[in-house]
C-alpha cells in the first residue's frame, strides 16, 4: 500500500542491476554485411553490480556500484533512491522478483518508497534493461580492464554519462502504461 495521503504527488520508478566487468558480453556494431569486426573480450572474472533506478518523468537516477548483489546492497540502493525522490513525494518503485527484493525483516524500504513487482519472466516491461543495452553499447563494451577499481570507475563514467542526458533518460524508460493521471 502507497504510505500517503491524497494529494502526495507519485513517481514512477524503475529499478534493476547489471552485472560489470571482465567475462562480460558484446554488443552488436554496425558494420559492413560480410565483414566480422575485431572486438576484445576479457576471460578474468572480476565484476561490480550497477544498481541503477531511474525516474523517467523527471529524467532523474540513481545508483550504487557494489562487489556483489544481495539484500544489503539492495538497502543501500533504496537509500540512495530516497534521497532523489522530489520532497514530498511517494516514489512506486517497479522492479523484478530477485531474491534481493522480497520484503521482509531485512529489506528496510524507506518510507518514500512503495515497493511493486514486475510480473514473473518479464523483463520486457522493465525500462532499465534498455538503459543497461545502451550503457553496454555506447560505454560498457569491448574494453578490458586491468582493475577491479577500473571497472567500478567505468561504471561511474557511464552512470553519469547516463543522468548527464535527462532527455535519454525519458525517451529509453517512458512507458505509456506508467503513468499516473489524475
Amino acid at each position: 500500500m502507497l504510505g500517503c495521503t491524497a494529494g502526495t504527488p507519485i513517481e514512477i520508478w524503475f529499478q534493476d542491476e547489471a552485472r560489470v566487468g571482465q567475462k562480460g558480453s558484446l554488443t552488436y556494431v554496425w558494420a559492413p554485411v560480410g565483414s566480422r569486426p575485431a572486438m576484445v573480450r576479457d576471460n578474468r572474472h572480476s565484476s561490480a553490480y550497477l544498481f541503477g533506478a531511474i525516474c523517467p518523468a523527471r529524467g532523474v537516477g540513481a545508483a550504487v556500484i557494489t562487489p556483489v548483489a544481495n539484500m544489503a546492497a539492495m538497502n543501500v540502493h533504496l537509500a540512495e533512491i530516497s534521497t532523489q525522490v522530489a520532497p514530498g513525494a511517494q516514489a512506486v518503485l517497479l522492479l523484478d522478483r530477485a531474491g534481493w527484493h522480497q520484503r521482509g525483516k531485512r529489506l528496510c524500504v524507506p518510507a518514500n518508497i512503495t515497493l511493486l513487482d514486475l510480473p514473473a519472466y518479464s523483463p520486457e516491461l522493465n525500462p532499465m534493461e534498455n538503459v543497461w543495452e545502451f550503457l553496454r553499447g555506447n560505454k560498457l563494451s569491448a574494453l578490458v580492464w586491468d582493475t577491479y577499481e577500473a571497472i567500478v570507475d567505468a561504471c561511474v563514467s557511464a552512470w553519469h554519462f547516463l543522468i548527464g542526458d535527462p532527455e535519454r533518460i525519458r525517451s529509453i524508460g517512458t512507458r505509456d502504461w506508467a503513468c499516473v493521471s489524475v
